[in-house]
């Protein structure tokens, strides 16, 4: 699954760089529209007792005939001939910042995923406690389709700062507000905020001079990766030691650092062009 991210995010940059206009984040927000229909497929699947196996099997045929038929579609001239060596010693200050930024973004977005649904079962005292990861993801999704135009419109480094901001006060209103309406409307903030990183990062790692795009790209995913593994058990952790409500503020926390580290990125970005 790593293998095939890579690769089309790789395809995504290259097609980007022939747009002017922005268009990564649409593929992210298909990405997302595609995670909420694994989660109604999944479901189906649990409704009539369909066996793993079956469901596994049937999964991965669908993938199978998918990646076949759009083969033919797929960009056969992104190979590069420079930047596809990882440099071991000093990291990149450019990549560096980037990976950073997504470290700090799959946190949030890993730990909303893990830890929305045991929010509204534990302090919301929701029945249907799926109404917190849904919102979170149908948010997510929806605004990804709107992310380039929002880039395109306030810049960039903006949309980093708009993003941490609705991070933060979305998780701020559903941890002091623990009620069902205002954590779903805090829970649709950090939705709203979260969309946008991951495919404006992807984008600017794409245009590192030191990589190749499917190098930079594998090297900030292996920081999201980090970021996906440590999140959601630190939260865990913090839950154990101080509460759930308490833990979340490390959202806020993670979210907020969008700003200092997109400003040195932009700065340094600054420097040498």
């Amino acid at each position: 699954m790593r293998t095939l991210n890579i690769s089309m995010n790789t395809q995504s940059i290259t097609l980007q760089n022939k747009f002017e206009k922005r268009i990564v984040g649409s593929f992210h927000g298909l990405w997302s529209t595609g995670g909420l229909i694994g989660v109604v497929f999944s479901t189906v699947m649990v409704k009539y007792d369909v066996s793993m196996q079956l469901h596994l099997l049937i999964i991965s045929i669908l993938t199978l005939i998918v990646s076949v038929s759009c083969y033919s579609f797929t960009l056969k001239n992104d190979k590069s001939t420079s930047g596809n060596k990882l440099i071991i010693g000093k990291p990149d200050t450019f990549i560096l910042y980037l990976g950073v930024i997504i470290f700090f973004a799959a946190m949030c977005e890993g730990g909303m995923f893990d830890w929305s649904g045991v929010y509204f079962k534990e302090i919301v005292k929701e029945d249907v406690f799926t109404y917190g990861y849904l919102t979170f993801m149908a948010t997510m999704a929806l605004s990804r389709f709107f992310s380039d135009r929002l880039a395109q419109e306030i810049g960039v480094q903006k949309t980093y700062i708009l993003s941490a901001l609705l991070i933060a006060l979305g998780i701020s209103i559903a941890v002091i507000f623990p009620f069902f309406w205002s954590a779903l409307f805090g829970f649709c903030l950090v939705g709203f905020g979260t969309a946008p990183i991951f495919p404006m990062t992807f984008a600017l790692a794409g245009t590192s001079k030191k990589y190749s795009p499917g190098m930079a790209i594998s090297i900030i995913s292996t920081y999201a990766t980090v970021g996906f593994l440590i999140g959601p058990p630190f939260i865990g952790y913090l839950s154990h030691a101080f509460g759930l409500q308490k833990a979340f503020f490390v959202f806020v926390i993670a979210g907020l650092m969008f700003i200092p580290f997109s400003y040195a990125f932009f700065r340094y970005q600054s420097k040498n062009t």
